[in-house]
């Protein structure tokens, strides 16, 4: 035992010995440029490309790190056994990645690849305005070189897309309102913005669901839409009108939208911004992958149809000027002076202007209880390419509110019952907003909040029925009474009667001109 410890130092002697002539007789920069070919010359037998992204690019943090760290994320041919878990700010979903020094194999247009997550100590840091992370992170790709050209810079933008696309789903999105008009705060920005938590989703809408599945394909060919968009010249936006009574769900279709496509929402107060300049600049600041809503648009400032006002009297050019002069087009009324002074025209550039294609993936959304009331110039295709009519709950969407509120499935309704609400639904007209209001008094309570329901829709049929009756009759007796003004028989027997008496009148006088005549002869 005791000559094999001799041996071992022996050996690492003459070890330490070599080193040391090593170093003396090859310089560091003649080893350096050694180890350098040896690299090269591996390289060149080698059949594979690395790629080093690294966490920290000099002393600002390296976008496509985090975009390959979140990409890496959401696949699921992880080869490793140990990850690493994340949530991170404003998000509500918690995400996987590689541990340290973990590989993983992907695939893309069916080449093969490996990314490996490196981290090592870094060395002593010399004096830095910013401190750097005690351990160097990244990542290294492994590509075959017969690859490379084929799917390299479409594999990292693919990863850029889709990093965007889970870094949105995972962060809460914003509702953002211009509660400022178009004033900048500190930061330099015109809105205000809170979390949106609406829970509607397409799913829980109460409306027709054929016309449900148009609009989401519609939203999903736009979404999915921007090499379309640049073929055809078009700006990357869409327009959808929402109109019908209130209480027949317009919000909540927003919410869904939203929560369809991950958008944050800008609700856009009309009344908040006093000139075309401001609303252009609120344009400007609004992100991509977005929803502009403006509620109430016919209520928000006066936007009158041009017909209407060009059908007064005097020339068409004086009324054209009048029409985007006039206080009314300008949302100010005659007693106000200098007040909310947005055109039609303002507005018109706003959705379909050139103003408009600052930025890209946008949804303009209106909504109105009055269509008749809107200029056409807003109805166009190109400002509202999509016309949604929000109607009165319908046996469909009833079927979704009893799913919704009291948990009935396809088939647990009675079919007698069922044939009676289909009887009476479109005969009361009632909004999904009162349909919903009535499940939820009874909801513990499913079959009397049924029949409940069936009593209040019924009530409802017989008042309009009564209504309509009564206004029909009202109609007839207007009707006839006018009639009875406008009879030119009326005015015939009138003017005969006249004529008769004025024939009367005369033979009187002719008679007593006789006897006179009669006594002066005599």
């Amino acid at each position: 035992m005791k000559e094999y410890w001799t041996s071992l130092a022996s050996l690492l002697g003459v070890l330490a010995f070599c080193q040391s002539l090593l170093q003396t007789v090859f310089p560091p920069e003649l080893r350096f440029a050694f180890l350098k070919l040896a690299s090269k010359i591996f390289h060149w037998f080698s059949s594979y490309y690395y790629f080093d992204i690294t966490e920290i690019d000099g002393v600002n943090t390296n976008e496509l790190y985090n975009a390959v760290q979140l990409y890496l994320s959401a696949t699921v041919s992880i080869t490793g056994t140990r990850l690493s878990l994340t949530r991170a700010l404003n998000s509500s979903a918690i995400t996987f990645g590689l541990s340290n020094n973990d590989c993983m194999v992907d695939t893309f247009n069916g080449v093969t690849v490996l990314w490996e997550h490196v981290v090592t100590q870094r060395q002593n840091q010399t004096f830095s305005w910013r401190p750097l992370p005690e351990e160097k992170r990244g990542f290294t790709l492994r590509i075959k070189k017969k690859d490379k050209f084929l799917i390299l810079n479409s594999y990292l933008d693919f990863i850029m897309d889709k990093a965007n696309d889970i870094r949105r789903k995972n962060q809460d999105r914003l509702l953002y309102t211009n509660s400022r008009g178009g004033s900048l705060d500190s930061r330099g920005h015109p809105w205000e913005s809170v979390p949106f938590k609406h829970p509607s989703t397409f799913d829980t809408l109460a409306m027709d669901p054929k016309v449900k599945q148009e609009i989401m394909d519609d939203l999903k060919d736009f979404a999915n839409g921007q090499s379309f968009y640049q073929k055809t010249g078009r700006a990357w936006k869409r327009g959808y009108l929402l109109y019908g009574p209130p209480g027949t769900g317009k919000s909540s279709m927003i919410a869904a939208m939203a929560n369809f496509l991950g958008y944050d929402i800008y609700d856009l107060e009309l009344t908040e911004v006093h000139t075309n300049s401001e609303l252009r600049k609120l344009l400007m600041k609004t992100s991509s992958k977005s929803i502009i809503v403006i509620e109430d648009i016919d209520c928000s400032i006066t936007l009158t149809n041009r017909k209407k006002n060009n059908g007064g009297g005097g020339g068409g050019g004086a009324a054209m000027r009048t029409y985007y002069d006039s206080p009314e087009m300008r949302g100010v009324s005659g007693e106000e002076g200098g007040g909310n002074s947005i055109t039609l025209s303002g507005l018109l550039n706003f959705t379909d202007g050139l103003w408009s294609c600052c930025g890209s993936e946008r949804i303009f959304v209106f909504t109105t209880n009055h269509i008749e009331k809107l200029d056409p110039a807003l109805l166009r295709s190109g400002r509202m390419d999509m016309h949604i009519f929000m109607s009165h709950c319908s046996f469909p969407a009833l079927k979704i509110l009893l799913k919704n509120y009291l948990g009935f499935q396809e088939g647990d309704l009675d079919e007698e019952i069922a044939k009676e609400f289909e009887e009476v639904l479109d005969k009361a007209g009632m909004t999904p907003a009162d349909v919903s209001e009535a499940l939820i008094k009874n909801r513990r309570d499913k079959d009397k909040a049924v029949r409940e329901l069936l009593e209040v829709l019924k009530v409802k049929a017989e008042n309009k029925n009564k209504k309509s009756n009564a206004g029909s009759a009202e109609e007839e007796e207007e009707e006839q009474e006018k009639r009875a003004l406008e009879s030119p028989k009326v005015e015939g027997c009138d003017l005969e009667e006249e004529d008769n008496s004025c024939k009367k009148g005369d033979g009187d006088d002719d008679e007593d001109q006789k006897q006179d005549d009669a006594k002066i002869e005599k």
